[in-house]
């Protein structure tokens, strides 16, 4: 609908006058009005930066009801044109509405496609991986050929078969045949049996002998191992009863515990072996196999979000060919449904469970186990990980726990506690003294910093500035038996007295001597032989600054005092003679 004209163009069309139409003087201050009120709107509209289609049409529809609320003899004419106007607005509005939803449909599809484009170049890396192996395989095929066609029958047991020689019980009517051969050989062994014929019988009788103690080692292994894994499998089982509540790794370790604690015979615990998992690798022809179904099944359980499952099948894949970063990516880039288990946190943890003993999880895995446990709010497991050795210690992971330790005051004790442990083993000994700080162990950080070797000044005043402690500052400062103090007191303080945020614990320090009278302040000055007349004199002239004034005349006033004298030190070789001082 465009606006209406103005007046002139109502009376005057094309240059020819149409004086026969007359306009009264209402209509013509009518149609002034409404020219004004379009000009307004619209200039409104303009002024905001939009003009948007369906404001523009509110004006003219408003001005249209007004023109058609004035007029009397084409009112209903006016009326079915406004209505086939509404109408065309109407479906020009449908039509853009269905334009935006066809694109806003296109863009959701092409999100999709490009996710499964990722997950299928993932695949097929995967894939790649196992036609790698499927092609060591079929060289490890023909080179056991060619050793089998090259050994000599006379190696296999003599009147056994290849599958007799592994059952017992042909083992035991073998050896009874022997051992019968053998008796009626000894009875005519005066007069028919050479000795090099009694020495290969009694050879092959003691390789048949030993040949049966180990497949009764082997048997008795088998039994233990079959207990110990029924009694996992019943706890697992049970899990999805009264024990869902309990976490797997909780689950796993008592029941191990258990295993441990529950009695067998003398004659198994012979065969035990020290781990009830041990790392089988698939050898052989059928390794290529074990390992492709090992990918199909991953992949399917992994498309049909049954995350859990799919982490502990790649936990637990042969070669460890699932236990990779890649693999972490694809459960990094998923999320679980709404009050689940994130699905990385499900892969990082199946890894640590199903980690072999004596080994642990790399330092990038061990470092997003770390995060991922915080942002689960695990640190039991990361306690458990960290006591018992199962992670890659590095620096970024004790910051990692220090910033936590920050954001959750909850867990901030044990947070820090790991942190400790962590920098302790790897980190700079600075993050270790400042972890102790912030646990409120600062007697402890003063004797670690004592003892540590490669912590400078610049270090501990480090420590200082991010853990403000009085306590540490006068143990930092105080001379040890024997010794100068870690840090010479005038040094502190001229540093801490230039730093604005740090004025206040040096103010505290020289306000803690100065309590004590004079001579309290007087013997540390005197004692510090690390610093110069220069650096007391800054010390005085940042006191005034701050309106210490009676700090800054007490330091003046020994000072003073001690113009051209030695000063007092008990470590000889630190004693030095104050020169001039500089007020």
């Amino acid at each position: 609908m465009s606006a209406p004209r103005n007046r002139s163009s109502l009376i005057i069309e094309d240059g020819c006058s149409t004086r026969g139409i007359l306009i009264s003087e209402s209509d013509e201050r009518f149609f002034r009005s409404l020219d004004e009120f379009i000009e307004q709107e619209t200039r409104f509209l303009r002024s905001s930066g939009e003009e948007p289609d369906g404001l523009r049409f509110s004006i003219y529809r408003c001005v249209f009801n007004k023109v058609i609320g004035r007029a009397t003899a084409y009112k209903r004419l006016l009326l079915t044109i406004k209505g086939e106007y509404d109408d065309v607005i109407g479906a020009l509005q449908r039509r853009r509405d269905e334009a935006e939803a066809a694109q806003r449909t296109l863009a959701a599809s092409v999100s999709r496609t490009k996710s499964l484009m990722r997950c299928q170049r993932r695949a097929a890396h995967l894939r790649e991986r196992i036609c790698v192996i499927q092609k060591e395989t079929a060289e490890l095929r023909e080179e056991m050929k060619r050793q089998k066609s090259s050994q000599e029958q006379s190696t296999w047991i003599p009147g056994l078969t290849v599958a007799q020689s592994a059952d017992p019980e042909a083992l035991d009517g073998q050896l009874r045949r022997l051992e019968s051969q053998r008796a009626a050989l000894l009875d005519g062994k005066g007069h028919r049996v050479s000795l090099e014929v009694k020495a290969e019988l009694d050879a092959e009788l003691q390789g048949l002998e030993d040949r049966r103690d180990q497949l009764s080692t082997k048997n008795n292994q088998l039994k233990v191992l079959y207990k110990r894994l029924t009694l996992v499998s019943d706890r697992l089982s049970s899990r999805g009863g009264e024990n869902q509540q309990v976490p797997l790794e909780e689950l796993l370790g008592s029941t191990l515990e258990d295993i441990r604690q529950s009695s067998v015979t003398e004659e198994e615990g012979r065969f035990i072996d020290a781990n009830l998992f041990e790392h089988e690798e698939p050898t052989g022809v059928d390794e290529s196999k074990l390992l492709e179904e090992y990918l199909n099944r991953f992949i399917e359980l992994f498309d049909s979000a049954q995350y859990e499952e799919a982490a502990l099948l790649a936990a637990r894949s042969p070669r460890g060919v699932l236990r990779n970063l890649d693999v972490m990516e694809m459960f990094e880039g998923v999320k679980g449904p709404p009050g689940c288990v994130a699905p990385l946190f499900l892969f990082l943890q199946a890894l640590l469970v199903t980690l072999p003993a004596g080994e642990k999880l790399p330092a990038a895995l061990s470092l997003q186990l770390v995060h991922s446990s915080l942002r689960q709010g695990a640190t039991r497991l990361i306690t458990h990980a960290v006591n018992y050795d199962r992670l890659t210690l590095c620096e970024d992971l004790g910051d990692a726990l220090t910033e936590h330790a920050q954001r959750s005051p909850a867990v901030a004790d044990v947070c820090l506690a790991l942190a400790t442990t962590v920098y302790a083993a790897c980190g700079p000994d600075r993050k270790t003294a400042l972890t102790l700080c912030r646990r409120g162990f600062i007697h402890g950080a003063a004797e670690f910093i004592d003892h540590s070797q490669d912590l400078t000044a610049e270090d501990c005043m480090w420590v200082l500035r991010r853990s403000p402690s009085l306590c540490l500052l006068q143990l930092l400062t105080r001379p040890r038996q024997g010794r100068a103090a870690i840090l010479s007191m005038g040094a502190a303080c001229c540093t801490l007295l230039a730093d604005p945020r740090q004025r206040q614990l040096a103010l505290q320090l020289l306000d803690s001597f100065v309590s004590g009278g004079r001579g309290g302040l007087e013997e540390v000055i005197l004692q510090d032989s690390s610093s110069s007349a220069d650096d007391w004199a800054v010390v005085t002239s940042l006191c005034t600054e701050l309106n210490r004034a009676d700090l800054s005349q007490a330091v003046r006033s020994i000072l003073l005092d001690q113009s051209g004298t030695g000063v007092l030190s008990p470590d000889p070789e630190g004693a030095r003679l104050m020169e001039h001082v500089f007020l």
